[in-house]
């Protein structure tokens, strides 16, 4: 059994400034201590955005644990997604990894043919790359910022799900990471907010739409509180990162590894009657909704 640390100086593929390297004290705990897995994704073949680090890679860990061959896609981090690829086949199972930049359609397609020429199938698809750019006022976020986060949020999810559907099948599954701040909003994160927003009407709309069609294909999503991620020591100030978590109820951030499991739930058949709904991984902060 592995029982990996976070890669420090590591960001979170899609979910940051590009460039940037912050070192994370203390690291992300990637998967829970003694976690046995028993093959609940035996056989299966898991897609997942934002795989490099942060919440995706706990996701990619935890399900080569339970049995998932893993492909993985990425902006720019190499480093982070060789070291998740080395612990996903410690887990021994098979990794691919491809470099994609969700904002470019005909990059999302390759994306998609890449990983059925290795794999042959995608029975699970997680979307769970995005961007944040914290800004004071509505006036400070440039036109390409709004762009940039709305293309890679919101509207890459559109087009790697149209991308994908045609090779699954009944029993498979797709996951969307939301967020908290679709449900109690973000005052710095206004477009961020407003594109976690979009991703979960879009999660229950396509939940509607597959159920309707009978494809029996279920869409689900997960809405994380604050999670230590490299995403965040890349996104706030210290003054900020010293606060982060403790306005939970539980007064304090969570780790990635109790996140992911959440994913796992969800992808795998004892969740076969759940579609349409929002795992909210928050600390304890009670959403409606």
């Amino acid at each position: 059994m592995n029982n990996y640390p976070e890669t420090p100086n590591s960001t979170e593929t899609q979910d940051h400034q590009p460039g940037v390297q912050t070192a994370m004290n203390p690291e992300p705990e990637i998967i829970k201590p003694h976690y046995k897995g028993s093959e609940k994704l035996k056989g299966k073949v898991a897609l997942i955005t934002g795989g490099d680090s942060g919440i995706g890679r706990s996701v990619s860990v935890l399900f080569a644990r339970e049995g998932a061959d893993i492909a993985i896609c990425y902006l720019d981090e190499d480093q982070d997604a060789k070291d998740t690829k080395k612990m996903v086949e410690a887990e021994g199972q098979r990794c691919l990894l491809i470099k994609c930049d969700l904002q470019q359609p005909e990059e999302i397609q390759d994306l998609v043919k890449q990983t059925i020429q290795e794999f042959k199938t995608i029975n699970i698809l997680v979307n769970n790359a995005g961007v944040q750019y914290p800004q004071k006022s509505i006036t400070d976020i440039s036109p390409e910022q709004l762009y940039k986060t709305f293309n890679t949020n919101i509207l890459s999810m559109f087009h790697l799900t149209q991308a994908v559907l045609p090779h699954m099948q009944a029993g498979d599954s797709i996951i969307n990471t939301t967020s908290i701040t679709s449900y109690h909003g973000h005052d710095e994160l206004i477009d961020y907010s407003s594109t976690k927003g979009a991703i979960t009407t879009f999660t229950r709309s396509l939940s509607t739409n597959l159920l309707k069609n009978k494809t029996g294909i279920r869409v689900n999503g997960v809405a994380p509180g604050p999670i230590w991620t490299p995403l965040i020591p890349s996104s706030f100030d210290e003054e900020t990162l010293k606060e982060f978590g403790k306005q939970t109820p539980m007064g304090r951030m969570g780790q990635p590894s109790e996140v992911a499991p959440a994913y796992l739930f969800l992808a795998s058949e004892e969740a076969s009657y759940i579609s349409g709904q929002v795992i909210h991984v928050n600390g304890g902060s009670i959403v409606n909704g």
